[in-house]
C-alpha cells in the first residue's frame, strides 16, 4: 500500500464516522508565543482545550505536518542516527470536542488497524494509565475494561505518568492516554520473547504507532487537577511509522516518502546506500532535513540569524555538513533533490508544488553561502593548529568561537581534530555553551499566574474595532505576568475595538476607562486566538466593567500604512512578476515594511513605476470593499489573493481596493477611502535572504518629512558647490577631480614608502641571528602594514618594529619572518603588547604580524629601543 492511499484512507475512514476534514495548519506557528513550530496534531485546536473557542464541529480528522527541533520535544540530533527519529513528520489524528469519548476512540482504532489496513491483531500490544497517588489520580480502569473487550488482558499493559498521562505544558488540558504498539519482530523473535516485555523500552521494532488521549482535567499553576466541563479525544497517529509496517519495512527510510530521494543521493554521490553506517546516516539526515526544510520555506519561514528562521538555518546546514563531510558533497546539492519531494508530496500538500521554484532558489543559495562559510571555518581552524595550539588540545573558546562566530559546526571541528591526533576541550566549549543558553534564556523569561476568572462563562471576545474605536466592555479575565523581573497585566475583555497584532500589524494601544481610574493599554497581542491587553499597571478593585478606548491617530495612521502595502503588493506583481508574492510584513503607525519573491535587486526604474502605480490609486480616492465572512471559496472566486504559510477560517475577510486591481484576505484595518493615505514613498529596497527582498516605505505625513528632507539635502549640496547650474554636472566634476587627486596622492605614498623602504633597510642591524630593523616614521597605519609586508618578502630572519605617528597618534607595527615565530619562540602579538605600554596602549595580533595604538606620543622612542632589547635576546 502505498503513502497517498494510507493517507487517504485514514482521512476517508473518520470522515464515514461523521468527522469534519480540516486542512493541516502551516508548520510555522505565527499567533502563540509558546511555541515556534506546530510539534503536534493538537496545536491547531489549543483553543478549544483551552476553552477560548467553541469548535464549529464537533468530530474532526485531519493529517498535520509538525516539527520537532526546539524546546522539550528536540528530536535533531537523533536524526539519521536510527530507523525512525524525523525533524518534519505528518501526524495523522481524530478528534472529539465533548462528543464521543473513550469507547468509539478505542473501538474504531482497533477497527482501523485490524479491519481497513489489515494489521494482524496478535501483534499489537494496548497501554493504559497506571494512576498516580501524587494527584490522586486512579488507575484508567474505564479504557482497561474497554480494550478487554477487544484483546487478551495479557496484551494491556498499565503505564506510567511518564508513558501515560499527556499533558499541553505545565499548566493546561491534560489527561490519561491509552498507546497502542505493534511488534514487527519475526516469528522466531517473536516466540523467544514475548512483545509485551519490549513495550516502551526503546525496541526498534517493538514500537507506538497510535495515541488515544482523553482530555478530561485541567492542570493549574499550583499542580492541581479540576475536571474540564466537557471531555474530548484527542489521538495521533505517526504517518511515516504506519507507512512503515503497512509497506512492511523496518525504517521509515525504507518506505516510499524516503527512498525516491536517498535513491537519487546515491546517483548523485556515486555510493550505495546500506553499506557504511556514516553514509547511511548522512544519506538519511539529508532526506529527513529536505522535507523540514522545503515545508517551513512552503509555509513562508525562510533561513536567517533569528527565531524561527535560525532552526531552519541550522537545520539545512546539519544536511548541507552531513553531505560535505561524508558525502562528499563540495558543491550545492539538496536543491537537487527536491522535484522528488514535491513529486510525493505535493499534490495532498499544494503549498510545496505551488512555490516548487523559490523553495529550490532559496535552498541552492543557502547552500552556497554556507559552503563558503565551511570554507572559512576550515582555514580559521587551520590557522589556529599551526599558531596557538598547546599541548595537542584544541582550546574549548576557540571551538565554541567557530561555532558562534562562524557557524562552524561543533563535531567538524571534533572531526578534523581527530584528523590531526589532536583532542578538542569539550568541557571549555559546553561551558560557554551553557553560558550563552542562559544569556539567551534570560531574556526570554516570563513567569505568569493563573487567570483571575470575573466573568467565567464568556467564552470568546468579541472584535468591534472594524467598526469603532471605543465601545463598552466587561473584564472576562486578567492575570499578572513577570517578563524580565518585570511586571505586566494581561486582560481580556468580552468585546474590544483593539486590533491585536497579527498578520504584520502591530497592535492597538489605547485605554480602559472607568470610574475606578484609566488602565492605560501599552499594546494588545494575541495568544492563540485570545485578545489579550497588556496593561503596566492594575487598579484596586478591578473593575467589572470599561470603556475601552483606541488610540485613534495612532490606529489611522497604521490604517493608511497597511492599506498602502496592499496597493503595493499589487504593483509589485504588475511590474515584476506574478511571482513577486508577499513573504511577510511590518505594519506600524511610521511605516511599513514588506517582504517578498524575487531574486534581483529592484531597479530604481522599476521602483519608480511601482510608486506611480500606487500614488494614482491614491489618488483615485477607491472606496475599500469590506467582504467579512466569506467562504475561502468564495474569496478565491473573487481572485483574492492568499498567502502561503497563513491559516484562514472556513469564513475569512477580504479587502479590496477596485476588485481587479487588489483584493487580498486580510483580517487588519485599513481606510474608508485609498485618498486617505495621501502620499506614497519607497524608502529603501535590499535583499534579506536567498530569493528574498525587503522594500520599505513611508506614507502621508511621514512620507512628505522624507521627501522634503531630501530636498533640503539637495538645497544644501547646492549651497556648498556655490549654486550651480547644473548640479549634476557639478556633482560628477567634483567626483572626477577628486579621483584624479586620489591617483596622484596614492602614486606619491607609494613613491615615499618605496623611498622610506630603503631607508629602513639601511638601518638593518644584525642582532643574535636576527636581522633587526626598527624606526620612528610618520606614516598611518595602511602604508606601516603594506611596508612591514614588502620587507617580510625582501629581509630573511626580520624582526621589524615601526612607531609611527599619524594625526598626532602614536602606533607601532611589528613584522617577524615566519622562520623566527617557528624557531625563535617569538609572537608578534605578545612583543607588540609589552611595547605598547610606552605609549599607554594596547594591541595585538598574528604570531607574524600584529598592531598596537596609544596616546602618549613622546614613548615612540622609547619602544624602538625596547624592541632593540627584545631581539637581541
Amino acid at each position: 500500500m502505498n503513502s497517498e492511499t494510507i493517507r487517504k484512507r485514514f482521512i476517508e475512514y473518520f470522515e464515514k464516522k461523521g468527522h469534519y476534514i480540516v486542512k493541516s495548519a502551516p508548520m510555522v506557528v505565527k499567533n502563540d508565543p509558546t511555541l515556534m513550530f506546530t510539534n503536534a496534531g493538537m496545536n491547531q485546536f489549543k483553543d478549544i482545550f483551552l476553552g477560548n473557542t467553541s469548535p464549529k464541529y464537533k468530530r474532526v480528522v485531519n493529517t498535520q505536518k509538525c516539527l520537532r527541533v526546539s524546546g522539550k520535544h528536540n528530536d535533531l540530533e537523533e536524526v539519521g542516527h536510527d530507523a525512525y527519529h524525523h525533524t518534519m513528520f505528518e501526524m495523522l489524528g481524530n478528534w472529539s470536542f465533548g462528543d464521543y469519548f473513550k469507547k468509539e476512540a478505542i473501538s474504531w482504532a482497533w477497527e482501523l488497524l485490524t479491519k481497513e489496513y489489515n494489521i494482524d491483531g496478535e501483534r499489537l500490544y494496548v497501554t493504559v494509565f497506571e494512576g498516580d497517588e501524587s494527584n490522586g489520580l486512579e488507575p484508567d480502569n474505564e479504557a482497561y475494561d474497554i480494550w478487554k473487550t477487544i484483546v487478551p488482558g495479557s496484551r494491556i499493559l498499565y503505564g506510567s505518568k511518564k508513558d501515560n498521562f499527556w499533558e499541553m505544558g505545565d499548566t493546561g488540558p491534560c489527561g490519561p492516554c491509552s498507546e497502542i504498539h505493534i511488534d514487527i519482530r519475526d516469528d522466531d523473535a517473536r516466540k523467544k520473547l514475548d512483545g509485551s516485555e519490549l513495550v516502551n523500552k526503546e525496541h526498534p521494532e517493538v514500537i507506538e504507532i497510535w495515541n488515544l488521549v482523553f482530555i478530561e482535567f485541567n492542570r493549574k499553576a499550583d499542580d492541581s487537577l479540576l475536571p474540564l466541563p466537557a471531555k474530548h479525544v484527542d489521538t495521533g497517529m505517526g504517518f511515516e511509522r504506519l507507512c512503515m509496517v503497512l509497506q512492511d519495512k523496518r525504517s521509515n527510510y525504507d518506505t516510499d516518502l524516503f527512498k525516491p530521494i536517498i535513491d537519487r543521493l546515491s546517483e548523485i554521490t556515486s555510493l550505495s546506500y546500506g553499506k557504511d553506517d556514516q553514509t547511511c546516516i548522512a544519506m538519511r539526515v539529508v532526506a529527513d532535513h529536505l522535507r523540514a526544510v522545503a515545508f517551513a520555506i512552503a509555509d513562508g519561514e525562510l533561513p536567517s540569524n533569528t527565531g524561527a528562521g535560525y532552526v531552519i538555518r541550522r537545520i539545512l546546514r546539519r544536511a548541507v555538513r552531513y553531505g560535505y563531510t561524508f558525502l562528499g558533497m563540495s558543491e550545492p546539492f539538496v536543491y537537487e533533490l527536491l522535484p522528488l519531494l514535491v513529486n510525493k508530496m505535493g499534490r495532498f500538500f499544494p503549498e510545496l508544488a505551488g512555490q516548487e521554484d523559490l523553495i529550490g532558489k532559496v535552498i541552492k543559495q543557502e547552500e552556497q553561502i554556507f559552503l563558503r562559510t565551511l570554507a572559512v571555518g576550515i582555514q580559521k581552524f587551520e590557522e589556529y593548529v599551526k599558531n596557538k595550539l598547546k599541548n595537542n588540545i584544541v582550546d574549548g573558546k576557540f571551538a565554541f568561537e567557530l561555532f558562534d562566530t562562524y557557524g562552524f559546526p561543533i563535531d567538524l571541528t571534533t572531526l578534523m581534530a581527530r584528523e590531526k591526533g589532536l583532542q578538542v576541550d569539550m568541557k571549555g566549549f559546553d561551558k560557554n555553551m551553557k553560558k550563552q543558553k542562559e544569556r539567551s534564556r534570560a531574556v526570554g523569561v516570563k513567569q505568569a499566574v493563573d487567570w483571575v476568572d470575573v466573568r467565567p462563562n464568556v467564552e470568546q471576545t468579541k472584535f468591534t474595532g472594524y467598526d469603532s474605536l471605543e465601545t463598552e466592555a466587561g473584564i472576562v479575565k486578567y492575570r499578572e505576568v513577570k517578563v524580565k523581573g518585570k511586571s505586566l497585566y494581561h486582560i481580556v475583555l468580552d468585546r474590544t475595538p483593539f486590533y491585536a497584532e497579527s498578520g504584520g500589524q502591530v497592535g492597538d494601544r489605547g485605554v480602559l476607562a472607568s470610574d475606578g481610574g484609566d488602565i492605560k493599554i501599552v499594546d494588545t497581542q494575541k495568544e492563540n486566538e485570545l485578545i489579550i491587553h497588556i496593561a503596566e499597571k492594575l487598579p484596586t478593585p478591578v473593575p467589572a466593567k470599561v470603556i475601552a478606548k483606541v488610540d485613534k491617530t495612532k490606529r489611522l495612521l497604521t490604517a493608511n500604512n497597511h492599506s498602502a502595502t496592499h496597493l503595493m503588493h499589487s504593483a509589485l506583481r504588475q511590474v515584476l512578476g506574478e511571482h513577486a508574492q508577499q513573504k511577510g510584513s511590518l505594519v506600524d503607525e511610521k511605516r511599513l515594511r514588506f517582504d517578498f519573491a524575487h531574486f534581483e535587486k529592484v531597479t530604481p526604474e522599476q521602483i519608480i513605476k511601482i510608486e506611480k502605480i500606487v500614488n494614482e490609486k491614491i489618488r483615485q480616492n477607491i472606496e475599500v470593499e469590506d467582504h467579512r465572512d466569506i467562504s475561502l471559496e468564495g474569496a478565491r472566486n473573487m481572485g483574492a489573493t492568499a498567502l502561503f504559510g497563513e491559516k484562514y477560517d472556513e469564513l475569512a475577510r477580504v479587502i479590496a481596493f477596485d476588485r481587479d486591481y487588489s483584493a487580498e484576505l486580510c483580517g487588519g484595518t485599513h481606510v474608508a477611502r485609498t485618498g486617505q493615505i495621501g502620499f506614497f514613498k519607497i524608502i529603501s529596497e535590499a535583499a534579506i535572504a536567498a530569493g528574498i527582498r525587503r522594500i520599505e516605505a513611508v506614507t502621508g505625513h511621514e512620507a512628505e518629512k522624507f521627501v522634503n528632507s531630501r530636498f533640503e539635502l539637495i538645497e544644501q549640496l547646492s549651497g556648498i558647490l556655490k549654486h550651480p547650474k547644473n548640479l549634476k554636472q557639478a556633482v560628477e566634476k567634483l567626483v572626477e577631480n577628486n579621483e584624479s587627486l586620489e591617483k596622484k596622492v596614492d602614486q606619491l605614498q607609494k613613491a615615499r614608502a618605496s623611498q622610506i623602504k630603503q631607508e629602513l633597510i639601511k638601518k638593518l642591524e644584525k642582532t643574535n641571528n636576527v636581522n633587526f630593523i626598527g624606526a620612528t616614521v610618520d606614516m598611518d597605519a595602511k602604508t606601516a602594514k603594506d611596508i612591514a609586508f614588502e620587507l617580510k618578502q625582501k629581509v630573511d630572519d626580520l624582526f621589524l618594529v615601526l612607531a609611527y605617528k599619524h594625526n598626532n597618534k602614536p602606533g607601532i607595527a611589528v613584522m617577524l619572518s615566519d622562520n623566527l615565530v617557528k624557531s625563535g619562540n617569538l609572537h608578534a602579538g605578545e612583543i607588540v603588547k609589552e611595547l605598547a605600554k610606552e605609549i599607554n596602549g594596547g594591541g595585538g595580533g598574528q604570531p607574524f604580524f600584529a598592531t598596537a595604538g596609544g596616546k602618549n606620543l613622546q614613548g615612540l622612542e622609547k619602544v624602538v629601543s625596547k624592541a632593540r632589547g627584545i631581539a637581541a635576546g
